[in-house]
């Protein structure tokens, strides 16, 4: 029989506190901060609201990661620490001990909550710190520092989750005591109206990665290029499956012009990424030219581009130093590749990622970009399925990749002489000739994780990823 640990003194303590029901600032404020997370641990897991209430008014710590305490917020939790922290932001002195700065409602990896209060003072690995605040993000006002409010923000549907509309309507009633910071804003097929009224009220220096979905392009340049323009810390902007319903080709290019202006403001965008790029057909010189800092990573997918906008790929400085680069479902079998070969060879030092699935290559493309595809040395991802290649192609690509020393995965469609007359493959066909692709491949190295054929596999049903053992499946 095993015999329970007793309590240690500190535990009684701290279950002495919460029994108070008459419990004050002046009382919390005499904790020791050795006892001061614990109790507040326990007071949250207990739904104590009001323990937290006084608690977060005497908080000790410049920061409260409140999101990875609660995974998800709950409401009366919420307006429990809120209705705290309001009562110390109105007070012109405020406790003795209150040192909050940042409350943090992201779900961030840190252990704050399981370390002892005196190791704070250590220096935090770059990965905490760069999901921490810069001063720069939300400036300060007044004679108080501003409370700043950390939130990832994703609206899916209308009405809001309860507990987003009452932190946003928290906030927007204590402009100046509070800015909310937003480092990840999603939306999705809420109406633009509730995200504009979002944007109000975040601080719009403060987001870094914005994606926005199902929304048509000349709605979304009209009411939201205002916004776009004041993002000036964006890193990340991805628009998915974005549309137009215009045929005026005139009003497309004025558009265009329009929405290009923003990315002359966005001197810190390191990730651009449009699916269903249609919209840019055409124009798409406008925007790349506008781009102020040098991308790391283009995904331009699923839609039509014209050979002058695949010229000016290579043409600006912006994508001289791409390192990942995705045209994929982008039909390219009717424009020559001569432009695309100039781009790698433009970024063969540094790019790692390059993802042509889908385009409708064909063999009489290929001499256009072989001899830049295989000076690309730090290339680490390939992915080239779904293309239209005889066998003697694919063994002129498999060749022509004797330098990728770096590859760890690769991917390619099954040879045309496999396909039957409905254009899928004849497995008795296929096999024997994927085995001689292996050995061709080995002549020259040594693959690591490679996909030959179609995707998802008819056989497994599994589709090339990161997590993909070498892979040859019957």
């Amino acid at each position: 029989m095993s015999i329970q640990a007793p309590p240690r003194l500190l535990e009684l303590a701290g279950q002495s506190v919460l029994r108070d029901q008459a419990l004050t600032v002046s009382a919390v404020e005499e904790l020791p901060r050795v006892l001061y997370l614990p109790l507040f641990m326990e007071a949250f897991s207990r739904r104590h609201f009001e323990a937290l209430t006084v608690m977060v008014q005497a908080w000790p710590f410049t920061r409260l990661p409140l999101g990875s305490l609660m995974k998800t917020l709950h409401l009366e939790t919420l307006k429990a620490l809120l209705e705290g922290l309001h009562m110390v932001l109105t007070q012109k002195d405020r406790p003795r001990r209150w040192e909050l700065e940042v409350l943090d409602l992201r779900d961030v990896d840190e252990n704050f909550w399981a370390v002892w209060p005196g190791a704070w003072a250590l220096p935090c690995s770059p990965e905490v710190t760069s999901k921490r605040e810069t001063a720069e993000d939300c400036p300060s006002t007044g004679e108080h520092q501003p409370l700043k409010v950390f939130i990832d923000v994703c609206l899916k549907e209308v009405p809001q989750d309860e507990c987003l509309r009452y932190l946003f309507r928290w906030v927007y009633q204590r402009r100046g005591l509070v800015h909310l910071c937003c480092s990840k804003l999603v939306n999705y097929l809420t109406p633009i109206k509730y995200l504009r009224k979002s944007l109000k009220i975040i601080h719009l220096n403060s987001i870094q990665e914005l994606e926005i979905r199902n929304m048509s392009w000349p709605h979304l340049i009209r009411k939201l290029r205002c916004y776009l323009k004041e993002m000036k810390n964006l890193r990340k902007l991805i628009f998915s499956r974005c549309h137009h319903y215009t045929s005026d080709n005139d009003l497309e290019g004025r558009l265009v012009t329009k929405f290009s202006s923003v990315f002359l403001r966005l001197e810190h965008l390191q990730l651009l990424k449009i699916k269903l790029v249609t919209f840019f057909s055409g124009h798409l010189e406008q925007l790349i030219r506008c781009l102020q800092n040098p991308l790391e990573n283009l995904e331009l997918t699923c839609g039509y581009l014209l050979e002058e906008d695949v010229k000016c790929l290579s043409q600006y400085p912006s994508l001289g130093y791409l390192k990942h680069l995705n045209l994929s479902y982008v039909p390219l079998s009717r424009i020559s590749l001569e432009a695309l070969g100039a781009l790698l060879e433009k970024v063969a030092a540094t790019l790692e990622t390059l993802i042509l699935e889908g385009c409708q290559i064909h063999y009489s493309q290929l001499s256009d970009i072989l001899p830049s595809l295989s000076r690309c040395s730090q290339l680490t991802t390939f992915y080239f399925g779904r293309n239209f290649m005889s066998m003697d192609a694919l063994k002129d690509l498999l060749g022509h990749t004797s330098g990728l020393s770096k590859l760890s995965l690769e991917t390619y469609p099954a040879p045309d002489e496999s396909l039957n007359s409905l254009v899928h493959v004849d497995w008795e066909i296929f096999t024997p000739l994927r085995a001689e692709l292996m050995r061709t491949l080995r002549e020259v190295r040594q693959p690591r994780r490679i996909f030959i054929g179609p995707a998802p596999c008819p056989s497994c049903g599994s589709s090339p990823s990161e997590e993909l053992d070498f892979h040859l499946c019957c």
